[in-house]
């Protein structure tokens, strides 16, 4: 049984952030699984908001370093994934609000 909860990890993912948006990754809609196996190691599914995103390497290596912090995690797996691609339906009630985005 793993110790590690998804909550704990979707928590530190949340200081992670796209630097072309003053949003985290967790509130744009970009996570979009995490699963944590039985040796409490970390896999994180996310996307980007293009895939022409020049930053992409960079926002991934951060997720993966701040899941690390989780205490327990043993190694963290993040996988980037373009399908289903993002759209801003994903973004968070308060993420939208803070981006001046209207419902």
């Amino acid at each position: 049984m793993p110790t590690v909860t998804k909550e704990q990890v979707y928590e530190a993912l949340k200081e992670c952030y796209d630097p072309e948006i003053p949003v985290n990754i967790v509130d744009l809609g970009l996570i979009y699984d995490v699963k944590i196996d039985d040796q409490d190691v970390v896999h994180v599914t996310m996307t980007l908001t293009t895939p022409g995103c020049g930053m992409a390497r960079n926002i991934a290596l951060e997720a993966k370093q701040k899941a690390k912090t989780v205490s327990g995690a043993k190694d963290v797996f993040v996988t980037v994934v373009w399908d289903p691609p993002w759209d801003p339906s994903r973004i968070s009630p308060e993420a939208k609000a803070k981006l001046g985005m209207h419902e």
